[in-house]
Protein backbone atom coordinates (compact mmCIF):
# COMPACT_ATOMS: atom_id res chain seq x y z
CA UNK A 1 0.00 0.00 0.00
CA UNK A 2 3.06 2.22 0.77
CA UNK A 3 4.50 1.47 -2.45
CA UNK A 4 1.18 2.32 -4.16
CA UNK A 5 0.73 5.93 -2.82
CA UNK A 6 4.55 6.48 -3.60
CA UNK A 7 3.87 5.88 -7.22
CA UNK A 8 0.97 8.02 -6.98
CA UNK A 9 2.91 10.94 -5.40
CA UNK A 10 5.65 10.93 -7.87
CA UNK A 11 2.78 10.89 -10.78
CA UNK A 12 1.45 13.79 -9.65
CA UNK A 13 4.38 15.92 -8.99
CA UNK A 14 5.34 14.72 -12.85
CA UNK A 15 2.04 16.11 -14.07
CA UNK A 16 2.12 19.59 -12.13
CA UNK A 17 6.23 19.96 -13.14
CA UNK A 18 4.44 20.18 -16.83
CA UNK A 19 1.55 21.40 -16.39
CA UNK A 20 3.96 24.63 -14.95
CA UNK A 21 6.30 23.95 -18.13
CA UNK A 22 3.22 24.38 -20.73
CA UNK A 23 2.13 27.33 -18.52
CA UNK A 24 5.57 29.20 -19.15
CA UNK A 25 6.00 28.36 -22.64
CA UNK A 26 2.33 29.56 -23.21
CA UNK A 27 3.21 32.95 -21.32
CA UNK A 28 6.38 33.45 -22.74
CA UNK A 29 5.84 32.69 -26.41
CA UNK A 30 8.69 30.17 -26.80
CA UNK A 31 8.17 28.37 -29.91
CA UNK A 32 7.59 24.72 -29.00
CA UNK A 33 8.69 23.19 -32.04
CA UNK A 34 5.62 20.77 -32.92
CA UNK A 35 5.10 19.74 -36.51
CA UNK A 36 7.35 17.87 -38.76
CA UNK A 37 10.83 17.45 -38.08
CA UNK A 38 12.66 18.30 -41.05
CA UNK A 39 10.80 21.50 -42.40
CA UNK A 40 11.90 24.41 -40.67
CA UNK A 41 9.87 27.53 -40.80
CA UNK A 42 11.44 30.86 -42.24
CA UNK A 43 10.31 33.98 -39.49
CA UNK A 44 12.03 37.18 -37.95
CA UNK A 45 10.22 36.69 -34.51
CA UNK A 46 11.89 34.19 -32.69
CA UNK A 47 9.25 33.57 -30.08
CA UNK A 48 6.74 32.67 -32.71
CA UNK A 49 4.80 29.30 -31.76
CA UNK A 50 5.33 27.94 -35.39
CA UNK A 51 8.37 26.10 -36.10
CA UNK A 52 8.44 22.69 -37.76
CA UNK A 53 5.90 22.15 -40.70
CA UNK A 54 2.51 21.59 -39.51
CA UNK A 55 0.83 20.10 -42.36
CA UNK A 56 -1.62 16.78 -42.46
CA UNK A 57 -4.41 16.17 -44.91
CA UNK A 58 -6.60 13.98 -45.74
CA UNK A 59 -6.62 12.98 -49.36
CA UNK A 60 -4.08 14.78 -51.40
CA UNK A 61 -3.44 15.24 -55.29
CA UNK A 62 0.17 15.79 -56.25
CA UNK A 63 0.22 17.69 -59.18
CA UNK A 64 3.33 17.45 -61.82
CA UNK A 65 4.78 20.21 -64.09
CA UNK A 66 5.01 17.77 -66.42
CA UNK A 67 3.05 18.53 -69.88
CA UNK A 68 2.05 14.87 -69.09
CA UNK A 69 -1.47 16.61 -67.20
CA UNK A 70 -2.24 18.64 -70.16
CA UNK A 71 -5.41 17.44 -71.98
CA UNK A 72 -6.20 15.05 -68.98
CA UNK A 73 -9.60 17.88 -67.78
CA UNK A 74 -8.95 16.75 -64.38
CA UNK A 75 -8.89 20.06 -62.43
CA UNK A 76 -12.31 19.63 -61.18
CA UNK A 77 -11.19 16.34 -59.85
CA UNK A 78 -7.95 18.50 -58.59
CA UNK A 79 -9.50 20.98 -56.69
CA UNK A 80 -11.96 18.63 -55.01
CA UNK A 81 -9.49 16.74 -52.95
CA UNK A 82 -8.38 17.91 -49.45
CA UNK A 83 -4.81 19.28 -50.16
CA UNK A 84 -3.56 20.08 -53.53
CA UNK A 85 0.53 19.92 -53.79
CA UNK A 86 2.33 21.72 -56.43
CA UNK A 87 5.97 22.31 -57.19
CA UNK A 88 8.01 25.06 -58.03
CA UNK A 89 6.91 28.02 -59.52
CA UNK A 90 4.20 25.85 -62.06
CA UNK A 91 1.10 27.87 -62.80
CA UNK A 92 -2.38 27.27 -62.79
CA UNK A 93 -3.60 30.28 -64.38
CA UNK A 94 -5.10 29.89 -67.68
CA UNK A 95 -4.30 25.80 -66.83
CA UNK A 96 -7.74 25.61 -64.88
CA UNK A 97 -9.11 22.74 -66.95
CA UNK A 98 -5.87 20.29 -66.67
CA UNK A 99 -4.03 21.08 -63.31
CA UNK A 100 -7.13 22.97 -61.25
CA UNK A 101 -6.68 25.96 -59.60
CA UNK A 102 -5.57 25.30 -55.50
CA UNK A 103 -2.68 25.22 -54.40
CA UNK A 104 -2.16 24.35 -50.51
CA UNK A 105 1.61 23.30 -50.68
CA UNK A 106 4.16 24.45 -53.09
CA UNK A 107 7.61 22.35 -53.07
CA UNK A 108 10.36 24.54 -54.62
CA UNK A 109 13.51 24.34 -55.64
CA UNK A 110 16.28 26.26 -54.77
CA UNK A 111 17.10 26.91 -58.73
CA UNK A 112 13.12 27.65 -58.68
CA UNK A 113 12.99 30.52 -55.94
CA UNK A 114 14.24 33.24 -58.55
CA UNK A 115 11.26 32.67 -60.55
CA UNK A 116 8.94 33.42 -56.36
CA UNK A 117 10.88 36.22 -56.40
CA UNK A 118 10.04 37.67 -59.81
CA UNK A 119 6.37 36.85 -59.62
CA UNK A 120 5.69 37.82 -56.01
CA UNK A 121 2.01 39.03 -56.33
CA UNK A 122 1.20 35.53 -57.61
CA UNK A 123 2.90 33.62 -55.70
CA UNK A 124 2.43 35.84 -51.90
CA UNK A 125 -0.64 37.62 -52.91
CA UNK A 126 -2.86 35.54 -55.04
CA UNK A 127 -1.24 32.16 -53.28
CA UNK A 128 -1.33 34.05 -49.77
CA UNK A 129 -2.47 30.83 -48.47
CA UNK A 130 -0.14 28.39 -49.39
CA UNK A 131 2.97 26.83 -47.47
CA UNK A 132 5.81 26.92 -49.38
CA UNK A 133 8.95 24.22 -48.53
CA UNK A 134 12.20 25.14 -50.77
CA UNK A 135 15.11 22.62 -50.80
CA UNK A 136 18.47 23.50 -51.93
CA UNK A 137 22.14 22.54 -51.21
CA UNK A 138 23.82 23.91 -48.12
CA UNK A 139 26.09 26.82 -49.97
CA UNK A 140 22.80 28.23 -51.12
CA UNK A 141 20.88 27.48 -47.85
CA UNK A 142 23.75 28.25 -44.83
CA UNK A 143 22.14 30.44 -42.40
CA UNK A 144 25.16 32.52 -41.20
CA UNK A 145 24.27 35.41 -44.13
CA UNK A 146 26.17 33.33 -46.88
CA UNK A 147 23.49 31.21 -48.51
CA UNK A 148 22.05 33.41 -50.99
CA UNK A 149 18.93 31.59 -51.28
CA UNK A 150 18.14 31.41 -47.58
CA UNK A 151 18.69 35.16 -47.64
CA UNK A 152 16.23 36.06 -50.39
CA UNK A 153 13.69 33.61 -48.28
CA UNK A 154 14.68 35.88 -45.29
CA UNK A 155 14.01 38.98 -47.19
CA UNK A 156 10.21 37.60 -48.37
CA UNK A 157 9.58 36.60 -45.01
CA UNK A 158 10.06 40.25 -43.64
CA UNK A 159 8.40 42.07 -46.99
CA UNK A 160 5.08 39.16 -46.45
CA UNK A 161 4.92 38.19 -42.76
CA UNK A 162 2.18 36.16 -42.61
CA UNK A 163 3.56 34.48 -45.59
CA UNK A 164 4.58 30.49 -44.33
CA UNK A 165 8.08 29.91 -45.87
CA UNK A 166 9.57 26.22 -44.85
CA UNK A 167 13.15 25.01 -45.76
CA UNK A 168 14.18 21.49 -45.54
CA UNK A 169 17.06 20.70 -43.28
CA UNK A 170 20.76 19.58 -44.33
CA UNK A 171 19.46 16.42 -42.01
CA UNK A 172 16.51 15.49 -43.77
CA UNK A 173 18.27 15.95 -47.20
CA UNK A 174 20.77 13.25 -45.89
CA UNK A 175 17.25 11.21 -44.82
CA UNK A 176 16.25 11.25 -48.64
CA UNK A 177 19.52 10.37 -50.17
CA UNK A 178 19.32 7.31 -47.69
CA UNK A 179 16.30 6.57 -49.18
CA UNK A 180 17.41 6.79 -52.82
CA UNK A 181 20.25 4.54 -51.47
CA UNK A 182 18.15 1.93 -50.28
CA UNK A 183 15.40 1.73 -52.67
CA UNK A 184 18.22 1.69 -55.22
CA UNK A 185 21.60 0.39 -53.89
CA UNK A 186 23.47 3.59 -55.10
CA UNK A 187 25.23 6.41 -53.32
CA UNK A 188 23.34 9.62 -55.05
CA UNK A 189 26.57 11.91 -54.21
CA UNK A 190 29.15 9.53 -55.71
CA UNK A 191 27.06 8.86 -59.05
CA UNK A 192 26.72 12.39 -59.53
CA UNK A 193 23.03 13.03 -59.51
CA UNK A 194 20.80 15.64 -57.67
CA UNK A 195 17.62 14.31 -56.36
CA UNK A 196 14.58 15.97 -58.21
CA UNK A 197 12.02 18.51 -56.77
CA UNK A 198 9.28 15.45 -57.60
CA UNK A 199 11.29 13.27 -55.13
CA UNK A 200 11.41 15.29 -52.33
CA UNK A 201 7.73 16.34 -53.20
CA UNK A 202 6.69 12.10 -52.95
CA UNK A 203 8.66 11.88 -49.75
CA UNK A 204 7.04 15.04 -47.95
CA UNK A 205 3.50 13.97 -49.62
CA UNK A 206 3.70 10.10 -48.14
CA UNK A 207 4.80 11.49 -44.50
CA UNK A 208 1.37 14.69 -44.31
CA UNK A 209 -0.88 12.49 -46.51
CA UNK A 210 -3.02 9.61 -45.83
CA UNK A 211 -3.52 8.95 -49.62
CA UNK A 212 -2.51 10.50 -52.66
CA UNK A 213 -3.29 11.13 -56.02
CA UNK A 214 -0.68 12.11 -58.46
CA UNK A 215 -1.04 13.70 -61.96
CA UNK A 216 0.83 14.02 -64.49
CA UNK A 217 4.02 11.72 -64.01
CA UNK A 218 4.61 8.87 -66.13
CA UNK A 219 6.16 5.46 -65.05
CA UNK A 220 10.18 4.62 -65.28
CA UNK A 221 9.38 2.66 -68.63
CA UNK A 222 7.56 4.94 -70.58
CA UNK A 223 9.95 6.62 -72.78
CA UNK A 224 11.21 2.91 -73.69
CA UNK A 225 8.18 2.85 -75.50
CA UNK A 226 8.25 2.74 -79.60
CA UNK A 227 5.11 4.87 -79.74
CA UNK A 228 5.25 7.49 -76.57
CA UNK A 229 3.83 10.52 -77.18
CA UNK A 230 5.33 13.86 -77.39
CA UNK A 231 4.48 16.06 -74.37
CA UNK A 232 6.58 19.81 -73.50
CA UNK A 233 8.36 18.77 -70.11
CA UNK A 234 6.93 21.48 -68.47
CA UNK A 235 2.94 21.85 -69.14
CA UNK A 236 3.21 25.97 -69.11
CA UNK A 237 5.94 25.70 -71.89
CA UNK A 238 4.21 23.93 -74.60
CA UNK A 239 6.93 24.86 -77.61
CA UNK A 240 10.04 24.02 -75.28
CA UNK A 241 11.72 20.75 -74.81
CA UNK A 242 10.40 17.38 -74.82
CA UNK A 243 10.12 15.23 -71.52
CA UNK A 244 11.91 11.98 -72.56
CA UNK A 245 14.56 13.95 -74.28
CA UNK A 246 14.73 15.61 -70.95
CA UNK A 247 14.66 11.86 -69.28
CA UNK A 248 17.60 10.54 -70.84
CA UNK A 249 19.97 13.50 -71.17
CA UNK A 250 19.83 13.84 -66.82
CA UNK A 251 19.66 10.13 -66.51
CA UNK A 252 22.79 9.58 -68.40
CA UNK A 253 24.43 12.49 -67.06
CA UNK A 254 27.49 12.03 -65.63
CA UNK A 255 27.44 14.97 -63.34
CA UNK A 256 24.81 17.43 -61.96
CA UNK A 257 21.82 15.39 -63.88
CA UNK A 258 18.30 14.27 -61.71
CA UNK A 259 17.74 10.25 -62.45
CA UNK A 260 13.97 11.12 -63.74
CA UNK A 261 13.74 7.34 -64.68
CA UNK A 262 15.61 5.50 -61.72
CA UNK A 263 13.03 8.34 -59.59
CA UNK A 264 10.28 6.82 -61.68
CA UNK A 265 10.85 3.49 -60.63
CA UNK A 266 11.46 3.88 -57.01
CA UNK A 267 7.76 6.11 -57.50
CA UNK A 268 5.96 2.37 -58.90
CA UNK A 269 7.50 0.26 -55.96
CA UNK A 270 6.03 2.94 -53.48
CA UNK A 271 2.86 2.63 -55.54
CA UNK A 272 2.46 -1.16 -55.27
CA UNK A 273 2.15 -0.61 -51.52
CA UNK A 274 -1.41 1.15 -51.57
CA UNK A 275 -1.00 4.98 -50.73
CA UNK A 276 -0.32 6.58 -54.07
CA UNK A 277 -2.64 6.25 -57.02
CA UNK A 278 -1.02 7.85 -60.47
CA UNK A 279 -4.76 9.27 -61.65
CA UNK A 280 -3.52 10.32 -64.81
CA UNK A 281 -2.09 9.41 -66.78
CA UNK A 282 -2.65 6.18 -65.19
CA UNK A 283 -0.28 3.73 -64.44
CA UNK A 284 0.39 1.31 -66.81
CA UNK A 285 -0.05 3.44 -69.30
CA UNK A 286 -2.80 3.24 -71.55
CA UNK A 287 -2.35 3.68 -75.47
CA UNK A 288 -0.82 6.66 -76.50
CA UNK A 289 -0.54 8.31 -79.93
CA UNK A 290 2.17 8.21 -81.98
CA UNK A 291 4.86 11.34 -82.11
Amino acid sequence: MKSLRVHWICLLLVSVCLLLWYSHVMRSGLPMKTGLRGYVRVHLNTRSTSYFLDFRCGRCAVVSSSGQVLGGARGQQIDRQDCVIRMNAAPSVGYEDDVGNRTSLRVVSHTSVPHLLQQQGYFFGREAGTRYVIWGPEKNMRQDGKGKIFNALVMLAKKYPHTNIYTVTKEKVQYCDSIFQNETGKNRMKSGAFLSTGFFTMILALEVCDSILVYGMIDGSYCSNANHSFVPYHYYEPSRRRVCRMYRAHEHAKRGGHRFITEKLISSSWASQGKLQFVYPPWPPQEHQQD
